[in-house]
Order: C-alpha cells, then sequence, then structure tokens
C-alpha cells in the first residue's frame, strides 16, 4: 500500500481550537474532487463537496477533511446519504453554532444532483437574522 493510500485509510477528522470563539465568522471549505460509488450500478461519482459554518468552540483542521473525504472513494453510497453522513461527521465533531453541506455531483446520464443539508444549534440565531438583513451565508 502506497504512503497516501494508508494516510487516507487511517483518516481521522480532527480540530483545533477556535481562537475567536466571541465572534461569529463564515468559514467556507471547497472540496472539488469527492468520488464515491454508486450503490446500484458501481459506477463512479464525481462531486464537488462545498462546506460553510460559523464555529463555536472547534474549528476542523483542513488536511483532516481532505483525507476524510477521500475515504468515501471507495464506498457505495447515494448522493443525498453522502451530504448527510458528512454533515452528521462535522456536526459530531466540532459542534459548530451552523453548518451547511452541499455535495454538487457532476451529471451522469442526463442527471446532474445537488443535496444541500444544513444544521443550526438550538436556539442559536444566524448572524443576518438578528438585523433583518439578507443573508450573507447563501446556498
Amino acid at each position: 500500500m502506497k504512503y497516501g493510500e494508508q494516510q487516507i485509510k487511517n483518516a481521522k477528522l480532527e480540530v483545533w481550537p477556535n481562537q475567536n470563539k466571541k465572534r461569529d465568522y463564515l468559514i467556507e471549505i471547497t472540496l472539488p474532487e469527492f468520488t464515491c460509488l454508486c450503490p446500484r450500478s458501481g459506477y463512479p461519482d464525481f462531486a464537488t463537496i462545498f462546506v460553510k459554518y460559523i464555529p463555536d468552540q472547534k474549528v476542523v483542521e483542513l488536511k483532516s477533511i481532505k483525507l476524510y473525504i477521500n475515504k468515501f472513494r471507495d464506498i457505495h453510497i447515494s448522493h443525498e446519504d453522502a451530504a448527510n453522513e458528512i454533515l452528521d461527521s462535522l456536526v459530531k465533531l466540532l459542534s459548530p453554532r451552523w453548518i451547511e453541506v452541499k455535495a454538487e455531483f457532476s451529471p451522469r446520464g442526463n442527471v446532474k444532483t445537488v443535496v444541500t443539508v444544513h444544521f443550526k444549534k438550538k436556539g442559536y440565531e444566524l448572524p443576518f437574522m438578528r438585523t433583518g438583513q439578507k443573508s450573507k451565508f447563501k446556498s
């Protein structure tokens, strides 16, 4: 097994402490090389994963999310389940104030799929909702 394959096999999401806990700010991560396998046909699916979140106590370490995303390449999983699994993993790890995961799959067989899932911490109000302004955190 090559060193990259070993890193992907052993990948675990890691965190850093949020140094700016008192402030709401948006982190956006784009992962343009997501792959998984169709659970029905076994054909590869390709997507760009967009993660947007407002951290609370922790932020995700970037190399760890890259390796975590690469673990999906040999998994038979639907588009919907992939987006939800990524969201659930990040919510469990980070316990963010707010998070959105958008999985934009490349067309296959004349079908393009975009799956967007959200989580908001109970009682948390998004910053744009407090002022009545339109969202700066568009999907």
